[in-house]
């Protein structure tokens, strides 16, 4: 035992190949293959799947420059440069331009009337909540309530009086003129898997470059105009200028280090990050208040400003490919299975209508073995009105007349049995000794049981087991044991001996053959002649007319029958072969 493992071991199995002999699957499997062989190299070449990719490491350093001058409210003509709109409010990777402001002046601690907001009105001291606060007030509630103006009255409170009034912002905004402002942006990218180190300044570019190239002509000139940077966002600076809004600044690195095809430049693009449309969101746009304070006579004052403005984000990101055998390797290994698609495709065009029915039937047998399952039983039915085979599943409840198919199947003749007939039928000298069938016999129908609801010839004996419930008909009309054909090939006494004697060829004397050998060998000459060759792992069932015709030709001594059992057909090659 212990050996035969060891031999098991030794052994090499392969798969079994079916060849088709033929000009056109021959010229379709290479053109497919050569097409298949041109998609992988495009998209190696397009993808550079044969690199190994490693992805990029930033920093980002920007400069705002421009100066605008903007009329405030009781402030007049104020000069705004890049301290004053973008100073204090750099962020990590991102800048802030302020575009639009809110002022009020000569702010100064002390007690106040609060803002009315969305209609809050008092009318008496009890109404106000002394200590109270929330985040819609601008300060403490001193528990009073006092004239707002003429004709309202609001709580007091202890803020910075006097409260802002103003809600929305100036319309156009009052540094429209920062549209003009430009911004450097400087961006060092690192790949730590090839140690390559590179900057969107590239070593070409000198003072006198930056100081003249725009992105109009130059496509990589970090110097970018920020009304430019608006409008490849799909925005326009005049609008957006009002209440702010945030854009990204979206730098792409897609470098390739090979040598012969170097190649890592950065490419920008520009895309608006926030809801820009005030009626589907709250608080639109972008804003937040800051303050200058100075002192009066000893006395602290503020002047509070609430900009508006736009946020610039600058996100980098990016990868760099360097060629690689292993990776070359995996891609060519994955793409491999793609050849499976020429092989599914032939496969199918066989078993449509490009070919006959019977050469896909020829390669479908020839390529694929089917074994059914222990517990199915698979029944193969021939009806003498159809020239095709039923396959259908074996029911303990439904006659077999009646059940539906699961497949039909084309009948493929058993070129081996029907020249065997052939010669055994040639006329014969000692013609004596055979027992011709009277074939022109009719059976009285009163001497046999009425004829089964599912008997379409009326020579069908009734039984007990759905099984042997079936006719040599689909339809009404004549019974295949009246055709002079079944007394030939079936029920001949000779032939049956020749056929017995043939198979076995040191058999007893043929006059002392058994009646059931003769009985069981024409149950296998109907077979071979209505079904020919049997589809695989299928049990041929043969009608009730022509197995009682059989029984009465070749009757059982003691009238006991062992019924229908099903005997699976053996492979297709193998009858093809005459190995039956």
């Amino acid at each position: 035992m212990p050996c035969c493992r060891l031999r098991a071991l030794c052994q090499y199995e392969t798969n079994k190949l079916v060849r088709i002999q033929s000009v056109r699957l021959g010229s379709l499997k290479w053109s497919l293959n050569g097409a298949i062989l041109l998609f992988i190299c495009i998209m190696m070449l397009w993808n550079r799947k044969y690199q190994e990719f490693d992805l990029v490491v930033s920093s980002v350093t920007t400069k705002v420059k421009g100066v605008a001058q903007a009329p405030l409210l009781g402030v007049g003509n104020v000069v705004w440069d890049e301290v004053d709109y973008s100073g204090p409010w750099k962020g990590k990777n991102t800048f802030f331009v302020v575009t639009n402001v809110i002022v009020t002046k000569n702010q100064k601690q002390g007690k106040c009337a609060q803002v009315p907001l969305k209609g809050r009105f008092c009318r008496t001291d009890k109404e106000c909540e002394k200590g109270a606060w929330d985040q819609q007030k601008h300060g403490i509630q001193t528990g009073s309530c006092v004239k707002f103006d003429l004709l309202k009255k609001t709580c007091e409170v202890s803020a910075w009086c006097p409260i802002e009034t103003r809600t929305t912002p100036p319309r156009p905004a009052l540094l429209a003129a920062a549209e003009n402002f430009t911004v450097l942006i400087k961006n060092n990218i690192r790949f730590p898997a090839f140690n390559y180190i590179r900057r969107n300044i590239l070593p070409e570019m000198n003072d006198a470059y930056l100081r003249n190239c725009h992105r109009g002509n130059d496509s990589l000139c970090p110097i970018f105009r920020l009304g430019d940077i608006v409008r490849e966002a799909g925005e326009k600076f005049s609008e957006m200028a009002v209440e702010g809004g945030v854009i990204g600044i979206l730098i792409k690195w897609d470098c390739n280090l090979d040598r012969l095809m170097q190649r890592c430049l950065p490419r920008y693009s520009f895309k608006r990050l926030d809801e820009k449309e005030s009626n589907k969101t709250l608080y639109p746009g972008l804003n937040f208040r800051f303050a200058k304070y100075n002192t009066v006579n000893g006395v602290e004052e503020r002047t509070l400003y609430k900009a508006f403005g736009i946020r610039f984000d600058v996100m980098v990101f990016g990868q760099a490919g360097k060629f690689s055998f292993i990776q070359l390797i995996i891609y060519i290994g994955s793409t491999l299975s793609y050849y499976a698609l020429t092989t599914i495709l032939i496969d199918w065009l066989i078993g449509t209508s490009c070919y006959s029915a019977e050469v896909g039937q020829n390669y479908s047998e020839r390529k694929v073995e089917s074994i059914q399952d222990k517990e199915k039983c698979i029944l193969c039915v021939s009806y003498i009105d159809e020239n095709n085979l039923r396959l259908v599943k074996r029911s303990q409840k439904k006659s077999l007349q009646v059940i539906k198919p699961m497949s039909v199947q084309p009948r493929k003749e058993d070129p081996g049995h029907l020249r065997a007939i052939l010669c055994l039928l040639q006329p014969s000298d000692d013609t004596n000794d055979d027992v011709q069938p009277s074939l022109d016999k009719k059976t009285n129908p009163n001497a046999k049981p009425s004829r089964p609801a599912w008997c379409m010839c009326d020579f069908c004996a009734p039984s007990s087991l759905p099984e042997e419930e079936l006719c040599c008909r689909r339809t009404e009309g004549t019974c295949i044991t009246s055709s002079p054909l079944f007394g030939q090939l079936v029920l001949r006494r000779s032939l049956l001996e020749a056929v017995l004697l043939y198979q076995d060829p040191l058999s007893p004397s043929v006059k002392k053959l058994q009646t059931a050998a003769l009985r069981h060998c024409a149950y296998r000459e109907y077979i071979s002649w209505r079904f020919g060759v049997p589809p695989n792992d299928t049990h041929p069932a043969i009608p009730s007319c022509c197995v009682w015709r059989i029984r009465r030709e070749y009757p059982s001594p003691d009238g006991q029958y062992s019924g229908f059992r099903p005997v699976k057909m053996t492979s297709m090659q193998a009858c093809e072969n005459g190995e039956l």
